[in-house]
């Protein structure tokens, strides 16, 4: 389910995690989060390296062409890999709370070409964080 949801946007895993915590009495918060945040994270794939590839798309490239655009990708893709840990702080920030959407980020970092491991390993984390959070509220919340 969560490479589903993250393949086909209307598809809600927080949705989906919260009806698994409410319909599950007993489960380890941490290991469903995990699977969901693992999930995400191989959902993500085909986002990032079909816009990493989009570089080299005719029509990308006619576009890249222009000066103005070569000068913009040009700073921001060097900003991007001398500061690789602001990267990482978006990424981890639009995993957790979804600001700015995953969706968005994981296009821009697969033309960005950003460093595939760090962007993988900072959905896992960030999107274990929110599922284990949401999980463990929905699990309190039965529990009362």
């Amino acid at each position: 389910m969560g490479v589903l949801s993250s393949v086909v946007p209307l598809v809600n895993m927080e949705l989906y995690i919260g009806g698994v915590a409410a319909f599950l009495g007993s489960f380890n918060i941490w290991s469903v989060a995990l699977a969901g945040g693992a999930g995400q994270a191989v959902g993500k794939f085909p986002w990032y390296e079909a816009s990493r590839r989009s570089l080299h798309w005719r029509f990308v490239r006619r576009r890249m062409e222009r000066p103005e655009w070569q000068r913009r990708y040009a700073k921001v893709r060097r900003q991007t890999h001398d500061k690789p840990m602001l990267v990482v702080g978006v990424l981890f920030t639009s995993s957790l709370v979804a600001l700015p959407p995953l969706a968005v980020t994981a296009v821009l970092a697969g033309q960005l070409e950003f460093n595939r491991i760090l962007f993988y390993a900072t959905i896992v984390v960030g999107r274990t964080l929110q599922f284990a959070a949401l999980l463990g509220g929905i699990s309190w919340l039965t529990r009362l």
